[in-house]
């Protein structure tokens, strides 16, 4: 196991110091294609295990492969999810995959879910552009089969997965904070021939650079002339980065107060829990949640207050049912950094009004009117967004069976269906589901996010191993707060934020919970 890791540390590493310095100029684009004949050599050879938990650390790091001048963004994850699950079937044999009366209840419904999405190509104006969303949510959902089949065989890896999760999100998270500094030293122009035009262009494809600069990005917050970084670090934008932080919280908690879930005779009371020094590992959890922050996402601050309700919903819950103290001082802990989020915004504030961009801050009322107008209806961006949703309510009003086809969502707004890759959405995960495959397929996506909440809670108070405890506490938090931001945006279809998802989703319906 020893030389394995060895190998898989070293794989990575390389690839690490390869994709920072193609991404910065200091290597050709063209590099990547070797980077990606070499990673695909790995994944094919190593363990399945070694293939998995590389995979998973890498999502923020994978990068696209310049074929050639006119198609130059497919990114690597795309083969290798693809090599992750042909490992999969020499180990299951494909019947494995067919044995439709063996599935959970979850799974059934994600069966049914595609069934919707292929039928919605009938209604579909742009057959091809549905045909092709449909394989891009099938190649990421090879990752989640093969992550479900590995964590239901073996707690150690799932323990190994979790821990592991830490790496991209600490990493994702430094950047963060490295891009933050550079706009004290760089004028918005510098800053966007570096960003727009340099590093994303390199992760990402010409095609993505062009929109990003020329149709427009979620990269700044304005007021008249003035105006403030939204952190996206290695992410497209500001509203899947801060998705993908949130949903590796749950494994940083794991990894930090693993000292407080392994001693439950010893730390029987909350008190005993606030008053014990944990892992240092701990403080990048607010590192975690001040970075959200400054991604300037309103969604996700507002969504935080949903999160708030869930606890006290819980807390209810589990003194109704009379759950082990154990678990409620677990769960109520880690439900205490909710305050560390809210007492964040306090540091944000300086760095949100500072001089950013070589440019001064006459009003430093900036950052409170950028809260504010999370309710102000007639702010632009919100007035826009519910003019969004009207035209969808009305458009599943009249295509309530099918909708428009998946990948079809522009007609809705009568748009090219090219402004999909820049954006075109219901702004309203839900909305977006129901308008692209129908009410019946919106009604299957809730009961499946119900049954893996239900999931979530089941897992953290049955589970015996304190790593496991800890993690599945966290999922009810840090799960429904990306679900509940998801009424506001469709970022969680961005490639890197929802590969991070199906993990998550993978790691808590793998667990069989006792009768």
């Amino acid at each position: 196991m020893e030389k394995k890791s060895t190998s898989l540390n070293k794989v990575f590493i390389t690839q690490l110091v390869l994709f920072g310095l193609i991404i910065t100029g200091l290597l050709p684009r063209e590099t990547a294609i070797l980077l990606a004949v070499g990673l695909i050599i790995y994944l094919a050879t190593a363990k399945i295990e070694d293939a998995t938990i590389f995979f998973v650390r890498s999502i923020p790091f994978f990068i696209a492969i310049p074929i050639m001048e006119t198609y130059d963004n497919l990114n690597i994850w795309r083969i290798l999810s693809i090599i992750l699950f042909l490992k999969l079937a020499h180990i299951t044999g494909l019947k494995y995959f067919l044995r439709i009366k063996e599935f959970s209840k979850e799974s059934k419904l994600l069966a049914i879910l595609f069934v919707f999405a292929v039928l919605s190509i009938i209604p579909a104006v742009d057959k091809g552009e549905a045909v092709k969303r449909i394989i891009y949510f099938v190649n990421l959902s090879l990752v989640g089969m093969v992550i479900y089949y590995l964590a239901e065989k073996s707690v150690e890896f799932k323990k190994r997965l979790i821990k592991n999760i830490t790496i991209p999100v600490t990493i994702v998270v430094i950047v963060g904070f490295i891009q933050v500094a550079s706009t004290y030293f760089t004028d918005i122009y510098q800053f966007m021939r570096i960003w727009g035009e340099g590093i994303q262009m390199r992760q990402f494809g010409v095609l993505w650079s062009e929109i990003a600069v020329r149709l427009g990005n979620t990269w700044f917050a304005y007021y008249g002339e003035q105006l403030s970084l939204r952190v996206f670090s290695l992410f497209p934008d500001s509203h899947s980065f801060p998705q993908f932080v949130l949903l590796g919280l749950p494994a940083l908690f794991a990894v930090s107060i693993l000292k407080l879930t392994s001693n439950p005779e010893k730390y029987n009371i909350l008190k005993k829990f606030i008053n014990t020094r944990v892992s240092m590992n701990v403080v990048w959890v607010p590192l975690a949640l001040l970075i959200t922050i400054l991604s300037g996402t309103r969604g996700i601050w507002a969504a935080s207050v949903g999160v708030i309700i869930i606890i006290l919903g819980v807390i209810f819950w589990m003194h109704r049912t009379r759950v082990k103290s154990y678990y409620k001082n677990i769960f109520k802990y880690i439900s205490l950094y909710m305050i560390a989020f809210f007492m964040l915004f306090a540091v944000a504030y300086p760095i949100f009004v500072s001089p950013q961009f070589l440019l001064s801050k006459g009003d430093w009322g900036l950052f409170g009117e950028r809260i504010k107008s999370i309710i102000d209806f007639g702010e632009t961006s919100n007035s826009q967004r519910i003019e969004i949703w009207k035209a969808s309510l009305e458009s599943i009003k009249e295509r309530p069976l099918l909708g428009v086809g998946i990948g079809n969502f522009p007609m809705v707004l009568d748009q090219r269906i090219f402004l999909a890759r820049a954006g075109s959405s219901a702004h309203n995960i839900y909305l977006h589901v129901a308008s692209e495959m129908g009410i019946l397929a919106l009604v299957t996506v809730i009961w499946f996010l119900w049954l893996v909440f239900k999931k979530s809670y089941e897992n953290f108070v049955s589970e015996k191993d304190p790593l496991l405890v800890s993690y599945f506490a966290a999922t009810i938090l840090f799960v429904p707060w990306v679900l509940i931001y998801s009424l506001t945006d469709v970022a969680l279809f961005d490639e890197r934020s929802f590969l991070l998802f199906i993990t998550t989703l993978s790691l808590i319906l793998a667990i069989k919970n006792p009768d």
